[in-house]
């Protein structure tokens, strides 16, 4: 039977294989295009002051230290409330708590247009983290509820692709309302792209109530047969998971497992070159000589562009090799040559825009890959407040990596010391993935 949804089956399958499969079909027609775009919005939301920085710090005589720590106090926010908001979501259901969550970030990164000073700045910051710090685990566990372990790799990979799509459309898009919006109403266009980039969370917010199903038995849209497969496909994992003996069964049995702090390290490396790259991105092709904020969101789209396709693909080798830990270093080597290339670019357009395209290609690829690997061996027991306790401690470089290359860029007057800090941290996550024991991540 093939291991992947929606995937051809092999001749001779059962009617009952075909049901599992046609399911399963359903499955992730019916969840995944809405939860990505969801997703999608929540990242935009998430990374959007990287271009509104081109022109608010002019606007506001901000500077680029003042930029980094208010990007990163997002996550302090994040990380203070990640474990609370999925425990909340385990006890209540998706339904109502992401809902709930988006409306809420939605108003408060709208908000943003009305700065006017670095502790407004950094106090809404702090909220929308707060409020954004229940949806991405929130997801990986609702994903749980759904597709067994041997299916989440495509799956990742398909949801988590919204991340380099959002740069994608969102640099472009940016990047045109910060320039045609200018002065209209008298707002700024900075002003204008907050507004117009956080009224559509609150709408997804309210469309969740409507759309998703909190589990396999609330969803009226599969038939008797189908759920019982599909509930018997979840039970065979978690019967799988309890045989494994680094399985985690409970909250605290999550603190005292190694494997789960050495995940959250390794989470936190990636995230590093992920969100130094989020940021910094639009002012680094700035710098090569792009003058227009249209200019800087099409070219910035190049890196995402490849990134999407390469992360799918990635995604879909690691299901069919059942295989995960070099899946995952892989990328990250590869965002870590990306990086070194790009600092010996020396102003060459074409040379800077293949290693940002290669970093970006593997740091954001290193996403999808790395779930799969805690949802492996963490029991459903343990899963909600496990996962949130991994992406908290991955969050943590939401922080230090926005303000660690805003700081050395005041300091410096570049960014290339900054890239070669994150390449060495790239590398430890490489290293510590390898470390983790093939059998209790390879299904």
């Amino acid at each position: 039977m093939s291991t992947h949804p929606g995937a051809s089956l092999p001749a001779g399958a059962s009617a009952q294989d075909r049901v599992r499969e046609g399911a399963y079909r359903k499955v992730t027609l019916h969840l995944i295009p809405f939860i990505f775009i969801c997703y999608l919005f929540n990242y935009l939301d998430r990374v959007n002051v990287g271009f509104a920085k081109l022109q608010m710090l002019d606007a506001l005589q901000w500077s680029e230290s003042v930029y980094g720590l208010g990007a990163g106090i997002f996550f302090i926010g994040y990380v203070a409330s990640g474990v609370p908001s999925n425990l909340l979501l385990h006890r209540l259901g998706a339904r109502k708590v992401i809902g709930t969550l988006m409306i809420a970030w939605g108003i408060a990164s709208a908000c943003l247009m009305f700065v006017t000073t670095p502790a407004a700045f950094y106090s809404l910051r702090f909220i929308t983290g707060v409020f954004e710090a229940g949806f991405f685990p929130g997801i990986v566990l609702y994903f749980t509820n759904w597709y067994p372990a041997s299916r989440r790799g495509r799956i990742m990979g398909l949801f988590m692709s919204a991340i380099p799509i959002s740069g994608l459309l969102g640099s472009p898009l940016s990047g045109w309302m910060m320039q045609s919006f200018a002065g209209h109403g008298g707002l700024a266009g900075w002003q204008w792209m907050f507004l117009m980039q956080g009224i559509p969370t609150v709408l997804l917010g309210l469309l969740v109530y409507v759309l998703l199903n909190d589990g396999i038995a609330q969803a009226k849209w599969l038939n008797a047969e189908e759920k019982q497969l599909l509930r018997a496909d979840l039970d065979e994992d978690e019967r799988q998971r309890r045989n494994g003996a680094n399985t985690a069964d409970t909250f605290a049995s999550v603190l005292r497992n190694k494997h789960v702090w050495m995940l959250g390290l390794v989470y936190f490396c990636i995230q590093m070159g992920v969100y130094a790259i989020n940021f910094w991105l639009p002012t680094i092709v700035k710098s090569l000589g792009f003058a227009s904020p249209v200019a800087v969101g099409w070219v910035s789209a190049i890196p995402y562009l490849c990134a999407s396709i390469f992360m799918i693909w990635v995604g879909r080798s690691a299901d069919r090799h059942k295989e995960r830990r070099w899946h995952l270093s892989g990328p990250l080597l590869m965002a870590l040559c990306g990086l070194l290339l790009a600092t010996q670019a020396h102003g060459n357009v074409v040379v800077a825009l293949v290693g940002l395209s290669l970093a970006t290609m593997g740091a954001l690829s290193g996403l999808p890959m790395f779930w799969p690997l805690p949802t492996a061996f963490l029991g459903s027991a343990a899963a909600a407040g496990g996962l949130a306790l991994i992406n908290s401690l991955g969050q943590v470089a939401g922080f230090v990596s926005p303000f660690l290359v805003g700081w050395i860029k005041d300091a410096t007057g570049g960014t290339d010391v900054a890239l070669y800090i994150l390449s060495a941290v790239l590398l430890l996550g490489a290293i510590l993935v390898l470390r983790v024991p093939a059998r209790i991540v390879n299904r």
